[in-house]
């Protein structure tokens, strides 16, 4: 008999449909793939060097289960450039990806009886990670038509005396949203006054359009930095998705307890990957600008298409590489013998019929929405929304 934890936990549904979008292409079919969140580029020279160099020097065996030293040392670097924050050593951990650090934190700061606040759209993971502490959920609202923004107003409303802690990801997966500097101050000093954790995902600072330049709440105030930890990695702003290294940053008691979990799970991270990791820290940056110039275009391109869908309205993200559109005027309508009555049953006649992968929206909270990722080439895009259009005009 398997552990109840164990029963109640689903899969991932992106990488559940990223499998079975990569099952239908094995049999042949010509899948628009819209739901893997990684990037179509290539990982850089110089970073595939270092791997290929670490491997000639036999750079092969354990090293500390919380990360090597000179990787630490490239992160600290990378906070105080790009952020402006100091850390030593101690506030450093490496992980195997970004998703790694993330359930190490949750493993080291929930338990039972403790609530975490997770603004709606929120990425598919958070809830059951907080789950399985066996802590709870409590999923606070947010709107379309205001940003997706979480005020402190609105924080107030759900902040009790079993809060611990409140999850914050910006740009954020799915919307693309972001958090305005005042809505980030009030939303910390909430957190200093009622002693909760920020637990900051910030893994697509890199990635942002037009005038928004991220803003880490940490560097706002020492009082925020104190109880914050920062959730980052090198996955999306290298495309490094496969190399699997995270990192955080944070209170050094945190990010102890976070290391004495992490080594009693997976060890280290992979010594050749952590070398690749301070080739991408430290290297030239020069792949960041010419991703986010070519997100952007595909952005403009994917939101302006949905946008001409009748009934389809659609957040313009300024970060990451998504599109959250609402088709909630789709639900109740009619395809063959199918009534569309919900997100999933939209992105599985979608898949088995026009072939074209989506994620549905229930999956991030917000049922009638569907997740697009444009980290895909502009021939795919334009072939997918062609036949969600198409499909649309189908339905009755």
């Amino acid at each position: 008999m398997l552990s109840k934890r164990a029963e109640a936990l689903k899969p991932s549904p992106t990488l559940a449909i990223n499998a079975k979008e990569k099952a239908l292409k094995a049999q042949g079919l010509d899948i628009a793939g819209f739901g893997a969140g990684e990037p179509d580029f290539d990982t850089p020279e110089h970073i595939k060097q270092a791997a290929i160099k670490a491997i000639n020097d036999n750079f092969t065996r354990y090293t500390p289960a919380a990360g090597i030293d000179p990787l630490k040392d490239a992160v600290i670097e990378k906070f105080k450039r790009d952020n402006g924050l100091t850390y030593k050593r101690d506030e450093i951990i490496i992980s195997c990806g970004g998703k790694h650090a993330l359930f190490n934190l949750f493993e080291a700061i929930f338990q039972e009886g403790d609530e975490v606040l997770i603004p709606v759209p929120f990425w598919v993971s958070y809830p059951p990670m907080v789950e399985l502490t066996g802590a709870k959920p409590v999923l606070v609202e947010t709107e379309e038509k205001e940003d997706y923004q979480v005020t402190g107003s609105l924080l107030k409303k759900y902040i009790n005396s079993k809060t611990k802690g409140i999850i914050l990801n910006y740009p954020s997966n799915p919307a693309g949203s972001v958090y305005y500097r005042e809505n980030l101050e009030k939303i910390g000093r909430l957190a200093v006054e009622n002693n909760l954790y920020i637990i900051s995902d910030e893994i697509y600072e890199k990635l942002t359009y037009d005038d928004y330049r991220h803003i880490s709440i940490a560097s706002l105030d020492k009082s925020f930095k104190d109880r914050t930890i920062i959730c980052h990695g090198v996955s999306k702003t290298y495309a490094m998705t496969g190399w699997r290294i995270g990192y955080a940053a944070g209170p050094a008691h945190v990010i102890k307890a976070m290391s004495n979990i992490q080594s009693q799970s997976t060890s280290n991270p992979t010594s050749i990957s952590q070398m690749a990791a301070i080739a991408a820290l430290n290297g030239p940056q020069d792949i960041i600008p010419i991703m986010v110039n070519e997100f952007k275009k595909r952005r403009d391109f994917i939101i302006s298409e949905l946008r001409s869908i009748e009934g389809v309205t659609c957040y313009k993200p300024k970060g990451a590489f998504y599109a959250f559109p609402n088709f909630n005027a789709i639900l109740g309508k009619r395809y063959k013998d199918k009534t569309i009555e919900s997100s999933a049953t939209l992105t599985e006649i979608l898949l088995e019929d026009f072939h074209t992968a989506v994620v549905p929206g229930a999956e991030f909270g917000k049922e009638g929405y569907i997740r697009l990722s444009f980290a895909t080439s502009m021939d795919v895009i334009k072939k997918g929304l062609e036949r969600i259009k198409k499909a649309v005009r189908e339905f009755r």
